[in-house]
């Protein structure tokens, strides 16, 4: 988790400047990504809350994640990372405000495929303002790697979308992936 903190720092403070708050819905890093936050002094100024959802259920009754899209195409889908976000704001609201941003992480560490998924693919989902994506990433590596490298290119994802100023260039210093 160290390794992520600099990342964290860089990540709350963006949120910080721009007075936004956030929202985190997890379900292979089972509670990671929020550790890695909260790693950090002052993530209270920025952080709402987190969910872990691990339990592919969970995501349709806590985070409003679409059943039947569930049932169709299973947990570990970019459109559900992208409900998660989403959910994940509403879910955590503060005072009935929803958080600013959401960030979601949905997909297969192993040591099995599911769901016709092979181990490693991740789908991570990023709800800022009207602004709601989703990356598919496929990482090597066994059920610690994985989940290490979903928590860093998560907080990269995030600082990516806060930071783009439109064009296209992502925050400096963070690796641009398809």
């Amino acid at each position: 988790m160290d390794d992520v903190a600099p990342r964290a720092a860089v990540v709350l403070d963006a949120l910080r400047e721009r007075g936004m708050t956030l929202a985190v819905a997890e379900s292979l890093t089972g509670g990671a990504l929020c550790a890695a936050i909260v790693a950090v002094p002052g993530a209270s100024d920025v952080l709402n809350g987190a969910v872990v959802a691990y339990a592919t259920p969970v995501k349709s009754s806590l985070l409003g994640v679409d059943p039947e899209l569930l049932e169709a195409r299973g947990p570990v889908d970019p459109d559900v990372a992208r409900q998660m976000a989403i959910g994940a704001r509403a879910a955590l609201a503060v005072d009935g405000r929803p958080a600013d941003t959401g960030l979601a992480t949905t997909g297969v560490a192993g040591p099995t495929a599911q769901g016709g998924q092979p181990v490693g693919t991740v789908h991570i989902g990023v709800s800022v303002g009207e602004r709601v994506l989703s990356r598919r990433f496929l990482f090597a590596g066994d059920r610690a790697a994985i989940r290490a490298a979903t928590v860093e290119a998560a907080l990269e994802l995030l600082l990516e979308t806060v930071t783009d100023d439109g064009s296209g260039q992502g925050a400096p210093g963070v690796p641009q992936r398809e």
